[in-house]
């Protein structure tokens, strides 16, 4: 099943399909409402253009519902918890998903929130300002 969403974006009109889907609306709006720990600390560094570019928190591209999405430098966001380690395939295949859009994707493990906000925040602006 790898793949299939390349056979998909043939058929469907982009502006339709791929960013805010009205069929994940409860979907998006219940992970806004129920956010983790470690999400809330990221978004207070994201929110309100803080880092110089708006982010988007639970956006849906596609099926697919990101952390946080940067439209302007076209840049996910993904943080990822113990879940991850079971979801390998289903990370790997979001990814490719989104890079078949020209959309970079960078992770980050809750800890690293936890432990060293600094670093992924600096990480964060690197990539936003080699992002064209």
């Amino acid at each position: 099943m790898t793949g299939w969403w390349k056979y998909v974006l043939e058929y469907l009109p982009m502006s339709n399909f791929i960013y805010n889907n009205k069929y994940l609306k409860e979907a998006r709006k219940s992970l806004r409402n129920n956010l983790t720990h470690q999400e809330t600390i990221l978004w207070n560094y994201l929110k309100n253009s803080k880092l110089g570019y708006k982010f988007r928190r639970q956006h849906s591209i596609g099926h697919f519902i990101s952390d946080f999405y940067c439209a302007e430098k076209k840049l996910v966001i993904e943080l990822d918890g113990n879940q991850h380690l079971d979801n390998a395939e289903y990370d790997k295949e979001r990814t490719e998903y989104f890079e078949s859009l020209g959309i970079k994707v960078i992770r980050f493990w809750n800890d690293e929130v936890d432990k060293n906000i600094d670093d992924l925040l600096m990480k964060i602006k690197q990539e936003l300002n080699k992002q064209k």
